[in-house]
């Protein structure tokens, strides 16, 4: 028998006239459709008078549960996967299911659609070349110590970071990258997105901080940062290296194993400088 399709729908993030005529044929032609939270899905499918049936698929069954539509799958049927809005496995317990499925040789396929971090980085007037993205930060409740060492590791990051943040975290998560970062990034700060109260704010970090200290937060937000910047980055490397002289600079790479001509090279690579020069002032 041949096994049926696991289909990644992608469905809105408010606004359902951003959903594709291809995810709702797909809907509607599905065997079953996993829903995050069926309660939320329901008002989707009736708004759009879709009828078939509806599975819960979320983060506290997903082992199990993923077991469970891949007999399915294998077994012919055909299953929609959606979350609560947005695409399936971004920020989401999807990725569960899709690793199963593939790992049984089942086709899947993604159907494009609205995603909150990519929505909010084009609107973030900050370079989207190049970014980063970190989803919801553990909480300091869950876990203090990976908390730390991400927000540690996103300091030096030089893309666009963006982050999700819950309305009750907000102020505690903006005082903890300032603190962390100790710069004044720019940052955007996006909430209710294609939602008729859309709000997109530009500011700094500071400038964030004082705001929420005279507001509370509503809704979810999507943070957009400015990554660090390269050239700070290289003059505080540089710093680093001139708390020490140049022969005890020389001697910590002849010490890591460096012969005399590469630790030479990145004594003058480190500090700016000519071999010439460095050379001069360690042999004399």
């Amino acid at each position: 028998m041949e096994s049926g399709k696991l289909s990644l729908c992608a469905t809105p993030i408010g606004n359902l006239e951003d959903i594709s005529l291809r995810v709702l044929r797909t809907l509607k032609e599905a065997d079953c459709i996993a829903a995050e939270d069926t309660r939320n899905s329901i008002k989707l499918l009736n708004h759009f008078e879709i009828k078939t049936p509806m599975t819960a698929y979320h983060e506290f069954n997903k082992v199990e549960k993923a077991r469970e539509l891949v007999t399915r799958l294998l077994k012919g049927e055909n299953i929609a996967l959606i979350t609560d809005a947005g695409t399936p496995c971004i920020s989401d317990p999807g990725e569960e299911l899709v690793r199963q499925a593939i790992d049984a040789g089942i086709n899947v396929e993604s159907l494009p659609g609205p995603a909150a971090f990519v929505t909010a980085l084009t609107l973030s007037a900050l370079s989207t070349r190049r970014f980063v993205f970190e989803a919801f930060l553990p909480t300091e409740k869950s876990n203090k110590k990976e908390r730390k060492a991400i927000l540690e590791s996103l300091s030096t990051e030089e893309r666009t970071i963006i982050l999700y943040e819950a309305p009750h975290h907000l102020k505690k998560t903006l005082e903890d990258l300032r603190e962390t970062f100790q710069e004044n990034r720019a940052l955007s700060l996006a909430r209710e997105l294609t939602k008729k109260h859309e709000e997109v704010l530009y500011f700094t970090l500071d400038e964030a901080i004082e705001k929420y200290r005279e507001e509370e937060p509503r809704g979810e937000y999507v943070l957009v940062l400015a990554g660090a910047s390269r050239e700070k980055k290289l003059l505080e490397e540089q710093a680093k290296w001139e708390t020490l002289t140049p022969e005890e600079h020389f001697e910590h790479y002849i010490k890591e194993g460096l012969n005399e001509k590469d630790a030479l090279k990145q004594v003058a690579k480190d500090r700016g400088m000519g071999k010439r020069d460095v050379y001069k002032m360690i042999k004399g």
